[in-house]
């Protein structure tokens, strides 16, 4: 009993110890050595206004997202970084949505050849754990490369209308680093994607990349 416990504790890191991830590994160095590299002078102009940590945060349910009473301004390194660290590591939501997740594919037997066991569960739990790492990584360092917007903004208004109409369009569209010209919402989709698709590398029945791949981006659009 002990041992099998033991074999589904460890489950998880039986994953990360797959040679074929060694493209992640280094993906995720290159991802923080973007994040600290000392900021440049453009970056530390006196005449940009500071963004305070009050514009970032991050709901368990929804994602990272400005309040509406918090002007948008255009996130520095440090403040990505640390967004980044939030959605990814430090906040309860990651783990809410990779069990959640988990629970659906043990329900719907996703890659039986992993078993409806509890090891067959840390598996899967492993799997919906780096997924969420990998698409997180990508999406925020595209839009810190391209200084896109990687937060929502709670629409200024209080009707609901316009506040639907509002978060509908946000699925579709972010803000550059201005914060008012507006650019195709693609990351998100392309980090989903991208987890999807190099997730197939380690899961078991050589599964099509192709049809993980569109899978995770209708999955990210239906939960945006």
């Amino acid at each position: 009993m002990a041992r099998e416990f033991s074999t589904a504790v460890f489950s998880p890191l039986t994953l990360l110890r797959e040679p074929r991830l060694r493209a992640f590994h280094l993906f995720g160095s290159a991802v923080l050595l973007v994040a600290l590299n000392p900021p440049s002078a453009a970056q530390t102009d006196p005449t940009h206004p500071r963004v305070s940590d009050e514009q970032i945060n991050v709901n368990w349910f929804y994602g990272s997202y400005v309040p509406k009473n918090v002007p948008v301004q255009t996130l520095k390194r440090r403040q990505r970084f640390q967004l980044y660290i939030r959605q990814t590591y430090t906040t309860p939501g990651i783990y809410i949505k990779t069990t959640f997740f988990a629970i659906h594919d043990q329900i719907t037997d996703r890659n039986p050849e992993w078993g409806d066991g509890l090891d067959g569960f840390a598996k899967r739990l492993g799997d919906r754990q780096l997924q969420f790492i990998i698409q997180n990584s990508v999406t925020s360092l595209g839009d810190g490369v391209l200084g896109w917007e990687p937060m929502y903004d709670r629409c200024r208004c209080d009707r609901f209308s316009p506040r639907t109409r509002h978060a509908i369009i946000r699925n579709f569209v972010t803000y550059d680093r201005t914060e008012k010209s507006l650019r195709p919402q693609l990351m998100p989709y392309l980090g989903a994607f991208s987890a999807s698709v190099l997730a197939t590398t380690w899961q078991p029945g050589n599964p099509s990349w192709q049809v993980r791949g569109y899978q995770a981006v209708i999955t990210q659009f239906s939960s945006a």
